[in-house]
């Protein structure tokens, strides 16, 4: 068996001409989109993926805008800057890029975010409205990847996901949201990580397998039911290559499977887009 590629490439490119003209709309009732970034030291892969957000923007549209401060800054002076873009009118949506450095709170900082404007969907308030089924920004990752396996006909609703890892951007709320009665979703969810006993023997009764737990090559060939679909949702860095969690060779054994690049990571960007215009279209 040869895995069907589940392409987060192309239907993130997809998603940004419907982005281009939603913001187009938006527009020419004197609207201009506007997505604020907030990056806090030096580090690389953080800094890439800041960039390539601004580059989204620039394809459909969007006015950005960013806030580079350096790993001394204060937490008082992060807030002040968290502050500043929650006043400011020309920004309707904007991040807090994380992991934050040493020294400084991520939760007073995520905390300081105006709701109204978390492009990410990781506020508490945000994050409760999901927990209640209730309107909101979706976390971006959790959503690209529900988006991914509608797209390409993976059956989920009624089927059971196995989750690997329980972090606040990914596992938790990817869980959460899966287990919902929505389109797409509606499925049995297990949430393992990798200090469970028999994490193998668990991960091979999923229908679905993502894997989030950001440990490269993770799930290998025997860890997976035949025919299953398997997300590599989970990130590391061996240098400047980036490392999924899904060995490759799992695409013998797999019904679909997300490409080492190109994959989860271009829906993740695709959904912070939408995230931004609905913030737009809903201010308006």
């Amino acid at each position: 068996m040869t895995a069907a590629l589940l392409d987060g490439e192309a239907l993130a490119a997809r998603i940004r001409a419907e982005v281009t003209d939603r913001v187009a709309r938006l527009r020419g009732d004197g609207v201009m989109v506007g997505l604020g970034t907030i990056l806090v030291g030096d580090d690389g892969p953080s800094a890439r993926y800041v960039a390539m957000k601004h580059a989204d923007c620039a394809e459909v549209g969007i006015h950005s805008a960013h806030a580079h401060l350096p790993a001394t800054v204060s937490q008082s002076e992060l807030e002040d800057t968290i502050a500043g873009f929650n006043a400011d009118p020309a920004i309707h949506a904007y991040l807090v890029q994380l992991p934050l450095p040493a020294g400084l709170d991520e939760e007073r900082a995520l905390l300081a975010v105006d709701p109204g404007k978390d492009v990410d969907g990781l506020h508490p308030v945000n994050l409760g409205r999901l927990v209640m089924g209730s309107d909101g920004p979706l976390p971006c990752t959790p959503a690209g990847i529900v988006e991914l396996l509608r797209a390409n006909d993976v059956p989920v609703e009624g089927r059971h996901v196995v989750v690997i890892g329980r972090g606040l951007t990914i596992g938790r709320p990817l869980s959460l949201l899966l287990a919902m009665k929505r389109p797409g979703c509606n499925a049995a969810v297990t949430v393992v990580h990798t200090g469970v006993d028999d994490l193998a023997g668990l991960v091979r009764q999923g229908d679905v397998v993502i894997a989030a737990a950001g440990r490269a090559g993770l799930v290998t060939p025997d860890m997976v039911k035949p025919g299953a679909a398997v997300v590599g949702a989970g990130t590391s860095w061996e240098g400047r290559k980036l490392l999924s969690d899904v060995d490759e060779s799992v695409a013998e054994v797999a019904g679909w499977i997300t490409p080492r690049l190109g994959g989860v990571g271009p829906m993740t960007r695709a959904m912070l887009l939408r995230n931004a215009v609905r913030a737009a279209e809903r201010s308006r």
